[in-house]
């Protein structure tokens, strides 16, 4: 059974399964308390394999997870993906067309977003902090979902997760210039410091609308904002990783 405090958006799509987690519902302790779904990171690995089995026990299908690296590849998963031998992708996205794998964004600040086409003929998970959005890994992931499903951006349901939030993400000269913002763009406050606060979420839902999504949904968690729900690395730096995940029923298809 779901944890009840996890997140998930509300589509009217009956073969396709998506959620967030939070920080609750697993085993870990300490600062990583208690469903902290990333390994290599200070947590016991047995609490995160308890804790990723967990997961997948509650939805019912298998997480493929990617080796992130703040860029744009998108990987398209597939059976062959779920053997225990198969290598790690490293990719900031993934797609799938194949019922039963969850295609999955590990955050703890940055953007997860999620993708499904009509019918779940395939979907979609994105992980997008600055870097990755203003390189343009969510119009990749839309463009790898439209291939797949072969069906165009507006057709697509889009659900943007829980981030750091617009009045907690200070940032510097270097990511306007990687948006091509100037110092008084929308989506940018400044501050006094020679700072502005950027509104992740509302650059990402700028990007998806101007690539054709009409179909978009979530946003307004804060992850630094919200420390018994929300893992954060920049309010606490040691700290678990949550996941987005989007899968096609088994059942539905083939």
């Amino acid at each position: 059974m779901r944890h009840p405090d996890w997140l998930a958006p509300e589509w009217p799509l009956p073969a396709v399964g998506a959620v967030m987690t939070t920080r609750h519902g697993g085993v870990s302790a300490g600062p990583f308390e208690s469903l902290n779904l990333r390994d290599a990171i200070g947590d016991d690995a047995q609490a995160v394999a308890r804790n990723r089995d967990l997961l997948a026990q509650s939805i019912g299908a298998t997480p493929v997870w990617l080796n992130q690296v703040h860029g744009r590849r998108v990987v398209r998963l597939t059976t062959a993906d779920l053997r225990p031998d198969a290598p790690v992708h490293e990719a900031d996205a993934s797609v799938t067309s194949d019922p039963g794998i969850a295609c999955a964004a590990q955050v703890a600040d940055c953007l997860p977003v999620l993708f499904a086409a009509p019918a779940g003929r395939a979907v979609g998970a994105a992980h997008a902090g600055w870097r990755g959005l203003a390189n343009g890994v969510l119009e990749a992931t839309l463009r790898a979902v439209c291939e797949t499903a072969g069906c165009e951006p507006q057709e697509v349901r889009a659900w943007l997760g829980a981030c750091i939030g617009p009045t907690a993400f200070e940032v510097g000269p270097d990511v306007l210039a990687a948006f091509g913002a100037g110092p008084d763009a929308p989506r940018f406050r400044p501050r006094s410091s020679g700072k502005w606060l950027a509104d992740l979420p509302g650059l990402a839902d700028d990007r998806l609308r101007a690539a054709g999504v009409t179909e978009l949904s979530g946003g307004g968690w804060c992850t630094v904002g919200n420390p018994s729900r929300f893992f954060s690395y920049r309010r606490d730096r040691v700290t678990g990783r949550m996941a987005a995940l989007v899968w096609i029923e088994r059942g539905r298809f083939g």
